[in-house]
C-alpha cells in the first residue's frame, strides 16, 4: 500500500484506482489494508468500495462522535431501515374478495386512477378504518409492545391444538409484484 496522502486530489486518484482493479487486485489490496483476507462473500465491488472507505477514513478522518452514537442506536434498536418503493412497483392485496392494485410512481401510489401521499389512506380507504398502509400491503410487520412471554412446551402444544394450520379457513399465501410476501385471508365462498 502507498504512503498516506492527505490531498484531496491524491485521495481521489488513489480511489479510482482502486475502482479500476481486477479481483485479484483487489483482493491483494485488501490484504495489504487490512492485513487479513477478504471474506469471500463479498462482492468485487463492495470490496473496492470499503477499500476506499478506508482509505478516505485514515486521510479525512472517520465518522464523529455525534454519527457512531446514532449508528449504535439504530443497530441496538434492530430497526430494520424503511423499505425504499422504485417507481413501478405493483403492489397487490386481496381484500374481502376484491383485489386491490396500488402503482409506485414518483409522486406517491396510484390506486384507481387517484395519487395518494402515502399507503395509509388507501389502506383506510379499502378497509374503512384506520390501517397502518405498510402493514395492510405487508411491507412491515406489526411491532409488539411489550417482551413476548415464554411459553412451556405444554402451553405451545395446547396452542397448536387450539389454532388452524396455515392455509385452512379460507385462508391463502400469495406474493405482491415486488416478491414481499403477503398472508392473505378471504372470506370462504357462502
Amino acid at each position: 500500500m502507498r504512503q498516506p496522502v492527505t490531498d484531496a486530489a491524491a485521495i481521489a486518484v488513489e480511489v479510482a484506482r482502486i475502482h479500476a482493479l481486477a479481483p485479484d487486485g483487489l483482493r491483494r489490496t485488501w490484504r495489504e489494508v487490512f492485513g487479513r483476507t477478504p471474506p469471500a462473500s463479498l462482492s468485487t465491488s463492495l470490496l473496492g468500495r470499503m477499500i476506499a472507505w478506508h482509505i478516505q477514513e485514515r486521510a479525512f478522518g472517520g465518522l464523529g462522535r455525534d454519527s457512531r452514537r446514532f449508528l449504535d442506536s439504530l443497530a441496538r434498536a434492530g430497526a430494520s431501515p424503511r423499505r425504499q418503493l422504485k417507481p413501478g412497483t405493483v403492489l397487490v392485496r386481496d381484500y374481502q374478495g376484491q383485489r386491490h392494485t396500488v402503482t409506485v410512481g414518483r409522486e406517491g401510489f396510484d390506486w384507481q386512477g387517484t395519487i395518494y401521499p402515502s399507503l395509509s389512506p388507501i389502506a383506510r380507504a379499502i378497509t374503512g378504518t384506520a390501517w397502518s398502509g405498510p402493514r395492510f400491503f405487508a411491507l412491515q410487520r406489526a411491532r409488539a409492545t411489550a417482551k413476548p412471554k415464554r411459553k412451556s412446551a405444554a402451553d405451545a402444544a395446547q396452542e397448536r391444538q387450539r389454532s388452524p394450520a396455515p392455509g385452512r379457513n379460507g385462508s391463502q399465501s400469495a406474493t405482491a409484484v415486488n416478491d414481499a410476501p403477503v398472508r392473505l385471508v378471504t372470506a370462504a365462498p357462502a
